[in-house]
C-alpha cells in the first residue's frame, strides 16, 4: 500500500518535520509511505483553459506538476499538510489541487475509494488550523476522494500548534496526538478497502 504525505509548504520547515515524524511512526511492513514536499517547485494554478478536458489529455501546462501528478494518482492513501497561511492553506497547495482537474476528464475514476486526510500546522494556538483542514478536506472531497479524521478529539484533521518552530511543533502533545490519529485512521481504512477489493476478486 503507498501512502502519500504531501507536504503544501513552500519552506522546508515545521510541516515537513511532523511530516517526517510521522512516517517515521507508522512505516510498517506493507506500508510505504513518501512524502513529497511543494518546497522550490514549480506549479502554475489552473487556469480554466479546458483543455484537458477538449482534449482528453493532461494538463497542456509544463512545470513540475507533470511528475507530481503521476505520483499523486498511483498513490492508496493521502495525508495532506499544509502550515496555516491567512486562515488557510498555502496558495501552492491550493494550485496543486487546482491542477488535479484532469482526473476528471482523462482519467476518471482513478482516486475513487481512495482515502485522504489533513493536518494543519499554525503558529499560534487557534491560528486557523480548523479552517485549513476544512479546507484541504474540501480539496479531496472536489477531487473524489473520501475523507476521514481521527477518533473523538481528533476529528477531521490533525492541528498542531508550532509556535513558529521546528522543535516546538513536535512538542506539542495534544496537536501530534491529533496527527497521529488521522494518519492512522487513514492507513487503517485504506487496508479495509484494500481487504474489501482482494475479497470481490475471490
Amino acid at each position: 500500500m503507498k501512502v502519500l504525505f504531501l507536504n503544501g509548504s513552500p519552506r522546508r520547515g515545521a510541516t515537513e518535520k511532523i511530516l517526517l515524524k510521522l512516517k517515521e511512526k507508522y512505516s510498517a511492513p506493507g506500508v510505504e509511505i513518501e512524502i513529497i514536499s511543494l518546497a522550490g517547485k514549480k506549479v502554475a494554478p489552473c487556469n480554466g483553459c479546458n483543455y484537458c478536458k477538449k482534449n482528453q489529455t493532461n494538463c497542456r501546462i509544463k512545470d513540475d506538476m507533470v511528475e507530481l501528478y503521476q505520483k499523486f494518482i498511483e498513490a492508496d492513501a493521502y495525508i495532506i499538510a499544509s502550515p496555516v497561511y491567512v486562515m488557510g492553506p498555502t496558495p501552492q497547495l491550493s494550485a496543486f489541487f487546482s491542477r488535479l482537474r484532469p482526473v476528471h476528464h482523462v482519467n476518471k475514476g482513478v482516486l475513487l475509494n481512495k482515502i485522504g486526510g489533513s493536518v494543519a500546522v499554525g503558529g499560534t494556538r487557534n491560528g486557523g488550523q480548523e479552517l485549513t483542514v476544512d479546507i484541504i478536506n474540501n480539496y479531496l472531497l472536489t477531487r473524489g476522494l473520501a475523507v476521514v479524521g481521527g477518533e473523538i478529539g481528533q476529528y477531521h484533521g490533525g492541528k498542531i500548534w508550532s509556535k513558529d518552530s521546528k522543535e516546538e511543533a513536535l512538542n506539542d502533545n495534544i496537536g501530534m496526538d491529533t496527527a497521529y490519529g488521522v494518519v492512522g485512521r487513514v492507513i487503517e481504512m485504506a487496508r479495509l478497502i484494500e481487504k474489501g477489493k482482494n475479497a470481490s476478486v475471490l
